[in-house]
């Protein structure tokens, strides 16, 4: 890339630049803590060579394999793209028992495809400790330090991480979150995995899915709540955090365990979140309107970087479930339904994952931003409305109408870095913008700048400085 000459800019232009390119080049990294599931408990699967040419076209950065196919991982390479591999539960006591499995292991599965293949971490197990099965929980801890040695000897210790996968039962309390503990019965055991997570620099992998808290809990409101939709909230009386979407409120209670245990540096990621399309006719929850709904807004949160009350000014790096669908799957239709992509390559539904629907505007030499300035006295129309926030929505509301309204298909780029609305880079003045967007994107229909009564419609311009709102006006 040819570097701009910065020694004739004057001054404040040059640091203004300086500030707007290094955003730029935030944002353009910041789709790393994007990534998907890929299954293959299916017959009809794309080849892997098509699958990565697919990735590469999305914002898609890391793939998590349940397995270790050599096929896949070789796909992979020289795409940039981060993979998660997988030993099957099946392999833990081997690998408790006899290093020497670990280390041929690694030896077929990581030596020949690293690191043109970006492996960067091995999964040993899948929801063991609410597998039932208590030989394996007992045997997960040395499957994980025989694995770690493996990689140690081949000196990708420091490169490869080592850990393992966790449902969300896990937990015997997850309700407010800042309650969030684990069961007592897995007490020690999972401090001890805890502590080779916090010694080896690891993630703490967990599942959560707000799509079976809302089957448990099949009210609408327990629905806007999950889908990152405007609601009421539910307040942390603990903390007074009020919680505006089950995603932040489920990791945050895995947070709470982790801290209750004294481990309040080993991160969490999220291995599995997703919403089935469809399903059986007794099912709750599946449609394309919910899965577009819950998959798209979390991207969006997840892009805001606003990251969880207790977690803020960062993403969790979050797997979604799935990229394609797996037909071989038991059990009702709901679990052969939660592909984004069909086997075809082409969507099941747009969640903005498209490199081409979702790249930033590219930022141009910048002008001082003047946000207080207002746009230039011009004749509006008679007709002219703008939704605007009402004074007083605090910044978790804020949040949740800025994730609902960029999810529903509108274009949020002006607020992206290098956009003309970035600036002021908060959420009261991205969720304005956003908000107003998507009224008159919805025929300015008052019921569509109601936001749980957060919003109003207004005849002022909310306009300013290079940044113009849209008023839909004739």
């Amino acid at each position: 890339m040819k570097l701009l000459s910065i020694m004739a800019i004057p001054p404040f232009t040059t640091l203004l630049f300086l500030i707007v390119l290094l955003q730029a080049s935030c944002f353009a990294d910041s789709q790393s803590f994007i990534g998907v599931n890929y299954g293959q408990v299916a017959d009809n699967l794309p080849p892997p060579s098509a699958t990565a040419k697919l990735l590469q076209s999305t914002s898609i950065e890391k793939v998590r394999l349940y397995g270790s196919d050599p096929a896949i991982i070789s796909a992979l390479a020289n795409t940039g793209i981060g993979i998660v591999i997988g030993a099957a539960n099946g392999d833990i006591p081997a690998l408790a028992n006899d290093p020497n499995f670990a280390k041929n292991w690694v030896n077929t599965n990581v030596v020949p495809f690293y690191p043109s293949s970006k492996i960067i971490l091995i999964t040993v197990g899948n929801e063991v400790m609410t597998s039932g099965d208590h030989n394996l929980m007992t045997q997960l801890l040395p499957a994980m330090q025989n694995m770690q040695n493996a990689l140690n000897a081949m000196s990708l210790g420091g490169k490869i991480k080592v850990s393992s996968v966790h449902s969300m039962a896990v937990l015997k309390s997850s309700e407010p979150p800042s309650s969030g503990s684990f069961d007592p019965s897995f007490g020690d055991l999972m401090k001890g995995i805890l502590g080779f997570n916090d010694a080896t620099g690891s993630p703490f992998a967990i599942n959560p899915y707000p799509y079976f808290a809302y089957r448990s809990d099949p009210r609408p409101e327990t629905l806007a709540f999950c889908l990152f939709q405007p609601n009421a909230g539910r307040l942390d009386t603990n903390t007074n955090i009020k919680y505006t979407n089950m995603f932040d409120a489920q990791v945050d209670a895995v947070r709470s365990a982790l801290n209750s245990f004294g481990f309040k540096n080993v991160e969490i990621v999220v291995a599995e979140t997703g919403w089935p399309y469809k399903g059986d006719s007794n099912e709750v929850g599946p449609s394309i309107e919910n899965a577009k709904a819950y998959n798209g807004n979390l991207i969006a949160h997840l892009r805001s970087m606003v990251g969880t009350p207790l977690m803020p000014g960062k993403s969790v790096d979050t797997y979604l479930f799935a990229l394609y669908d797996e037909d071989l799957k038991p059990g009702p239709a709901s679990e052969r339904a939660f592909g984004l992509f069909k086997t075809d390559l082409s969507m099941n539904y747009d969640v903005g994952l498209s490199k081409s629907s979702q790249a930033p505007a590219a930022p141009k030499t910048p002008v001082a931003p003047s946000p207080k300035t207002p746009v230039a006295p011009t004749p509006k129309p008679d007709n002219a409305t703008w939704c605007i926030p009402k004074d007083g929505v605090s910044d978790a509301q804020l949040q949740a109408n800025l994730d609902y309204a960029c999810g529903q298909g509108i274009n949020c780029q002006p607020i992206q870095p290098g956009g003309a609305c970035y600036v002021p880079n908060t959420v009261a003045s991205h969720a304005a913008y956003a908000m107003n967007l998507f009224y008159q994107n919805s025929d300015r229909s008052p019921l569509n700048c109601d936001f749980s009564q957060t919003a109003t419609v207004s005849s002022n311009n909310p306009s300013y400085g290079g940044c113009v709102y849209p008023s839909g006006a004739s």
